[in-house]
């Protein structure tokens, strides 16, 4: 195998992303090896854009020069020199664009998709569950107005998130105004409706909310507690059969295993941009499988991630359903990625060819070039989707 040769890391945005202010920049990794083959990575953002750029040019000094076949080996490289590496996001993200960018080089270089390399797959599509839909919704009604536009896009499922500005805590006024949402698109469409809570309840909150909707047979419920309360989580679980996801800020598989021994979570979400990239992603998905655990990736940045996720997704047994945000891109974004992957009627479909499969416009590359982090805004926090952390 030949050895890299070149490292580009590039941050791209706009101003005024509508739906999802912790992905209106995103950073983009083009490794080029000695015989030409280059190969194409992601890094997450989510109000780390500049640390998590100079973390890639960390990487880069481990990775440069390096066989590029030798994946796992390099992974372990890093590992060795980053001290905070299983805890550190930056550093956990800015590996995993360097581990997928290594895959796809690696798949054209032999001619194959990367799920063939994995050991083939096991489905010929993915389901897909809506996200980044419902930008400035508060009402039952506005909710069920734009749900109703995801349904005429062809898909079955749907998450959002009903509570507004609640944070840590929430009144039963609270509880009922998102049980008025969700009732209302539980009776008046025919999505399966899965339930975001962005990590933000205390465990008697969670609880709270918890004895409030799950009458209502969620798909399943995301992130109840704050993701540091493990011992608050367990005291959730006691109270309720909800199903319970989680694990997009979890950045190693090993940080899984906590969570499967005390029979904590039904489906887990790592991030395939932040996790380690697709080696732990895998892992963490086999590990999950014996303890009966599903998976369903975490997705929300960009098509880079989204095609890598995808492989995964036909390659793991354990496949519940995926995240997607891409109907509901601004246009450079999905202008990106201009063949690899298509979203019809609610389902993923991979093109097959090697590596990730995709095709990069070059023009989208250089026209939408910034160095800016992320838009802050004092009055709602980055994670929610704009508009929505406010009293309808």
């Amino acid at each position: 195998m030949a050895r890299i040769k070149d490292v580009d890391i590039l941050e791209l945005g706009e101003e005024g992303e509508r739906s999802s202010p912790w992905s209106s920049t995103i950073l983009v990794l083009r490794l080029v090896t000695g015989d030409g083959e280059v190969g194409y990575g992601e890094a997450p953002t989510t109000l780390m854009t500049r640390p998590v750029f100079e973390q890639m040019k960390e990487v880069s000094r481990v990775f440069k020069n390096r066989e590029i076949g030798e994946i796992r080996k390099n992974y372990l490289e890093f590992y060795k020199h980053s001290f905070y590496l299983p805890v550190s996001v930056e550093a956990t993200a800015a590996l995993s664009a360097f581990e997928i960018a290594s895959w796809d080089a690696v798949g054209k270089e032999h001619g194959a998709a990367i799920y063939d390399l994995l050991g083939g797959k096991v489905r010929d599509s993915v389901r897909a569950y809506a996200n980044g839909w419902y930008d400035n919704c508060t009402s039952p009604q506005e909710f069920l107005a734009k749900a109703k536009e995801v349904e005429g896009k062809g898909f079955t499922a749907a998450k959002f998130d009903p509570f507004g500005p609640n944070y840590d805590a929430i009144s039963d006024e609270g509880v009922s105004k998102a049980r008025k949402i969700i009732e209302t698109l539980k009776s008046r469409t025919k999505l399966d409706l899965l339930i975001e809570c962005h990590g933000r309840f205390s465990p008697n909150s969670a609880m709270r909310v918890a004895r409030g909707i799950e009458d209502l047979e969620p798909f399943f419920v995301e992130e109840p507690i704050h993701p540091d309360q493990f011992n608050g989580l367990k005291r959730l679980r006691e109270v309720t059969d909800m199903r319970i996801a989680l694990g997009e800020r979890v950045l190693n598989k090993n940080l899984f295993l906590p969570y499967f021994t005390a029979d904590l979570v039904d489906i887990i979400q790592p991030d395939i941009t932040n996790v380690g990239g697709i080696i732990q992603a895998r892992e963490a998905a086999s590990l999950a499988d014996s303890f009966g655990v599903e998976v369903a990736f975490h997705n929300a940045f960009g098509p880079i991630q989204t095609a890598a996720t995808l492989h995964l997704d036909y390659n793991i047994p354990n496949f519940l359903i995926q995240e997607s945000f891409e109907a509901f891109w601004p246009k450079w974004k999905k202008s990106l990625v201009k063949s690899g992957y298509k979203l019809e009627n609610g389902h993923f479909i991979l093109s097959g060819k090697p590596g990730l499969g995709i095709e990069i416009n070059e023009r989208i590359l250089t026209d939408y070039k910034t160095n800016e982090m992320e838009p802050f805004n004092p009055d709602e926090p980055p994670w929610v989707v704009k508009g929505t952390f406010k009293r309808g």
